[in-house]
Formats: C-alpha cells, structure tokens, sequence
C-alpha cells in the first residue's frame, strides 16, 4: 500500500510541476561603421544642413551665426565619433589640435555661404565644393593621427591638403572680417585669435615627431603678431576686402610655408626664392588694385 502511495504522489508531482522555460538568446543586430562611412555620414548630413539654411535667408543674423557655430561643432563631433578609438592611444595632450582645422573650415564656408548672390547654382557649386574639401579633411586628419607616432608616405600628401584648405579658411575668414567695415579694435583679436589657431596647428603637422615641437606655442605667437601688425595696416588701406584678404593670404602662406620647410628642414636659398616671388607678386597685386584718391 506504501509502495501504490509514494509511485501516486511521485506521478502527481511530476504532472503538476512547473514545466521549463526555455530562454531563447535575442539575436540583437548592431550596424557598425567603419571611419570612411562615418566620415561620409557626417559630410553628407553637414552639406545638407548647409544647403537647406540658404531657403532660410538668415544673412548674418543671430539664427545665421547660431547656425554657422553649430555646424562648426558638429563638423568637429563627426570627426571625434570617427577617430574616437585612436585618439587615447596616439595622442596625449596634443589631441585637440586635429579639431581646429575642421571647426574653422565650417565656419569659414557657412558664413562666406551668405555673402555669394541667392543663384541656386553658386549655392550647389559652393556646398559640392565644401563637401569635397571637408570629406578631404577628415581623412587628412585620420592620417595625421597615425603619423604622430610612425612616418608614413599619405603624411606628406595630407600635409599638401591641408594647407591648401587652411589657406582657404583663412582667405574666406579675413574676407568676411574685412566686408563687415566694423572699427579694427574689434575685428583685432578676431584676427589675432584665427590666424594663431590655423596657424598653430598647420606647422604643427610638420612637427609630429620633430624635437622642436615644444617651441610651437612661442613660435606661432610671434608670427601671428607679425599678421596682426601687417592685417591692421591693410584695414586703413584703400582697397576692396578681396583684395585685401587675398595679400594676408599671400603672408600667411609665405610665413607658415617658410615655417614648414624650417621644421622639415628644407630650408634651402631656391625654396627661399620662392616664397619671396609669392610675396612679391601679391604685394604688387595689392598696389595695382589699390584705389587712390577714393
């Protein structure tokens, strides 16, 4: 009678026990980007941001400005998002430097983007040619990345790029500076503070692995006092704000060019030449444009 109790109560307890679950894993899917699509992502969402704010006619008002600044942000949160990864690991305190050319190279081309005439075409040529020239940008900066700490043969091709797209933020930056006719105590310290930062960090890419490195900071002070003195002496010069930031842009390129060779060691009597020929033809630019007597 025991044995017919305990095989009852061991079927009845077997029926009534709870059965088990099986959890099944949740197959989560990840999209992952390598830095050339994010690189394209952020150009092509920057390029239409750009080119949606021209239906707007915000000129340089407040919302323009607020928008020109945004964009400049985001250009530089683009980039971190791409080469977040290398950054700890190859950079120290020099990590910032790879954020100035791409924040100032947005800023250049959305506030320039509202002195060109309201023509759908001139907006479309402009927003390619920003799209290009930042697209290029971003891999010049990838590059530079890794060449902080080896030598690799793009370094020299990205340093070209780079400041040729300096060189152009600058030109476009001293141009709106000058078009605006606000007194020269307070476009000064914009000068001052835009020529030190681009500047900075385009000898800063010729000097990734030199020794004198740590003579940057002091370096690029002097010189960009020089710019000031000579940016100060255009203002009362009687010339067009083209003109005028064209001859800056010619003593940019020859200081900061001069520069480069220096810190490459390059710094031979022909390339010597021919940074004075530049300096020559643009100072005679300068005095051929010049409206006298107006």
């Amino acid at each position: 009678m025991k044995r017919i109790l305990s095989k009852f109560r061991l079927r009845f307890l077997h029926k009534d026990a709870p059965r088990r679950v099986v959890n099944r894993q949740k197959k989560i899917i990840t999209i992952v980007f390598d830095k050339r699509q994010k690189f394209v992502i952020g150009v092509l969402l920057l390029s239409l941001v750009l080119f949606i704010s021209e239906f707007y006619h915000l000129r340089f008002s407040r919302s323009g400005l607020i928008i020109s600044l945004g964009l400049s942000t985001l250009s530089d949160l683009f980039l971190y998002w791409a080469v977040r990864h290398d950054l700890p690991k190859r950079f120290e305190t020099n990590a910032y430097m790879i954020f100035i050319l791409p924040f100032f190279y947005t800023l250049a081309f959305t506030l320039f983007y509202f002195l060109i005439p309201a023509r759908i075409l001139s907006r479309v040529i402009l927003t390619v040619l920003y799209a290009v020239g930042l697209y290029s940008l971003y891999l010049c900066q990838n590059i530079f990345t890794v060449g902080a700490t080896r030598t690799i043969q793009l370094l020299s091709g990205a340093r070209i790029v780079s400041f040729v797209l300096t060189l152009l933020s600058f030109f476009f930056l001293m141009n709106i500076l000058f078009t605006l006719h606000f007194p020269i105590y307070v476009i000064a310290p914009f000068i001052f503070v835009t020529t030190f930062l681009l500047m900075f960090q385009s000898i800063w890419t010729y000097s990734l692995q030199s020794d004198a490195i740590s003579l940057l900071p002091l370096w690029t002070f002097m010189l960009s006092v020089c710019v000031l003195e000579v940016a100060i002496m255009i203002w009362f010069w009687p010339s067009t704000p083209t003109t005028s930031s064209l001859f800056l842009a010619g003593l940019f390129y020859t200081i900061v060019g001069l520069s480069h060779v220096w810190f490459d060691r390059r710094l031979f009597r022909g390339v010597l030449w021919e940074y004075v020929w530049v300096s020559a033809v643009v100072f005679f630019v300068l005095i051929l444009s010049t409206t006298w007597g107006k």
